[in-house]
């Protein structure tokens, strides 16, 4: 399916963790978990569709050594549609700015907004439970990047309920130090655990009570591994942060400030 179009460009934003705990192991290897992802703009990416007279072309601009393009996000997601709809003739443009191995989900929101552009642009008939799989096929955090608002996510990430957080009253600052943690790492430090904190509620309750409540469960085991997080962490705290954590599986933290002045 070729098909004239014109260019089209997206920001692409970040998300942080509101709140991740880890609740059990699952046959299928992966991970129950309860968490709130949260959008934010504070690092963006670029994303760009055009036309091309080549069947397919990916160029990427970023200060990081990403590796092979073809184990890119984007260009997974533009291999899963062409497979099923015959898709031809797009350049896929992409300007980093979003830090990788952050817990920020930059990769996986490059290929949500490479799966909707696509979809909007070749007018595609795929279905939100359709979408939903493509997701999930690139990975757990993909499926958030296709509504991009403020919800309580549990299974794998992929199962969604919108909620009423906004945080616009308030700074957000995210530090990204020069550490990276993989997943993998992450994860094989943790021993999941039911929690008795059902994050929507304890969300709905001031910022400054937030602390010791509202938990990232990758912190206790990353921060043992490396120690400048924690230090990061608190001295956003000592610096008037109402509330600090880890955003997902690291190295990213955030903290959330009153606004002064």
């Amino acid at each position: 399916m070729r098909k004239d179009f014109e260019p089209a460009t997206a920001r692409v934003n970040a998300k942080i963790n509101i709140g991740l705990q880890i609740v059990r192991k699952r046959p299928d290897g992966y991970h129950d978990l309860q968490t709130v992802f949260y959008p934010t703009d504070f690092f963006t990416d670029t994303l760009s569709v055009a036309p091309s007279s080549e069947d397919f072309v990916f160029r990427m601009e970023s200060t990081e050594d990403l590796g092979d393009n073809d184990n890119n996000l984007c260009v997974k997601a533009f291999r899963m549609l062409q497979q099923d709809f015959g898709i031809t003739g797009v350049e896929l443009f992409l300007r980093k700015g979003i830090p990788t191995g952050a817990g920020l989900g930059g990769g996986s929101a490059d290929a949500a907004f490479t799966l909707n552009m696509l979809k909007d642009i070749f007018q595609l008939p795929v279905t939100e439970p359709q979408m939903i799989e493509y997701a999930l096929r690139l990975g757990s955090d993909v499926p958030f990047f296709l509504y991009n608002r403020p919800v309580y996510a549990t299974g794998r990430g992929e199962v969604m309920t919108p909620i009423e957080l906004d945080l616009s009253a308030y700074r957000l600052k995210i530090v990204k130090p020069d550490i990276h943690v993989s997943t993998k790492e992450a994860y094989a430090g943790i021993t999941p655990k039911e929690s008795n904190v059902f994050l929507p509620n304890a969300l709905q309750q001031d910022v400054k009570t937030w602390e010791g409540v509202v938990v990232n469960d990758f912190e206790e085991s990353v921060f043992a591994k490396h120690p400048e997080l924690r230090e990061i962490k608190d001295s956003f705290y000592r610096d008037g942060a109402l509330y600090a954590a880890m955003s997902g599986s690291g190295s990213a933290i955030f903290g959330i400030f009153p606004v002064t002045g």
